[in-house]
């Protein structure tokens, strides 16, 4: 299991435009990426610019297959990376805990 942490600094005033991307590749992610048991997005409630993006992977190819897909290349690479100062990300191996018992538990659905 891959966790993916990922912070979106978004250039100011581009919050709006931001989560509007993502809630427009959620849907998408859920539909055509059985690897990806959970993809979430959160917003900050005190820097309205910035997300904290919060993704399980069943493996590495997983996680590959995702970064090749017309939707990430067109929300992620297209729209969104313009609209940030920065991004940062990390993987994780999960630990403690359960993953999520079904594909059911990502956001979109």
């Amino acid at each position: 299991m891959i966790v993916l942490v990922a912070r979106y600094y978004g250039k100011p005033g581009q919050g709006d435009a931001i989560e509007a991307a993502l809630k427009q590749m959620a849907p998408r992610v859920a539909a055509s990426e059985p690897g990806c048991l959970l993809y979430h997005a959160c917003r900050s409630q005190e820097h309205p610019d910035q997300f904290l993006l919060y993704e399980h992977y069943v493996d590495e190819a997983a996680l590959q297959h995702h970064r090749e897909t017309p939707h990430y290349r067109q929300f992620v690479e297209e729209t969104i990376l313009p609209l940030l100062e920065k991004r940062e990300r990390d993987l994780y191996t999960l630990v403690v805990g359960q993953p999520p018992a079904s594909t059911k538990q990502r956001a979109g659905e």
